[in-house]
């Protein structure tokens, strides 16, 4: 069964397809961007991305039942969804451990679309790339390039201190990660089963 702690509930892929099979009542809300989403999401699973959750938090909250579901590649934006929804009074959300990801290699049914990397990959390949350069650079061409590895390893420590990604609000903006449509709050969270149930 899922963690029942207050902190952080969690449910594997094994328990989130155990759910699904003997409840109708289960709402999977996939946190992450629409071009993600685009990419592969759970069969059935909602596209609200987390800059427009935590926009409408309580237009959120007012339809989520007991068994909502929070995914994304990794779980850290699941668990930041999971936050912002506990301080709008939703005791009941659970985050999905190990993503979209677990869920597919449980056996899960997933749908793909246009294939891209995920942000937490295109952050991981920019940052080292760049890091990669600047001693490379620093090495063989002029030693002051040295302050561009400087720079991303610090900037690496901060998003990890404040639990947010400027690397990765910036990637998710570039062309290869447009959607061909992106959810307005309307149309995202509309989209949505209503359900007064809640804890």
């Amino acid at each position: 069964m899922a963690d029942q702690s207050t902190d952080l509930r969690t449910i594997s892929a094994e328990e989130l397809r155990d759910w699904q099979h003997h409840h109708d009542d289960v709402t999977i809300i996939d946190v992450r961007s629409s071009a993600e989403f685009e990419s592969v999401h759970i069969h059935g699973s909602y596209n609200v991305p987390l800059p427009i959750l935590s926009e409408h938090t309580s237009e959120l909250a007012d339809r989520l039942g007991l068994r909502a579901v929070l995914v994304c590649q990794s779980s850290n934006r699941a668990t930041q969804a999971q936050d912002r929804l506990a301080a709008a009074g939703v005791t009941t959300a659970t985050v999905l451990t190990g993503g979209v990801g677990a869920y597919e290699a449980a056996g899960g049914r997933v749908v793909r679309g246009v294939q891209r990397w995920a942000i937490e990959r295109q952050v991981r390949f920019t940052a080292g790339a760049i890091v990669l350069t600047s001693l490379l650079g620093a090495e063989f061409v002029r030693p002051a390039l040295r302050f561009g590895a400087f720079a991303i390893s610090g900037g690496l420590v901060v998003a990890a201190l404040t639990d947010s990604c400027l690397m990765g609000q910036a990637l998710s903006r570039m062309p290869w990660n447009r959607a061909k449509a992106t959810p307005s709050m309307a149309g995202a969270i509309g989209s949505l089963p209503v359900t007064s149930i809640r804890l």
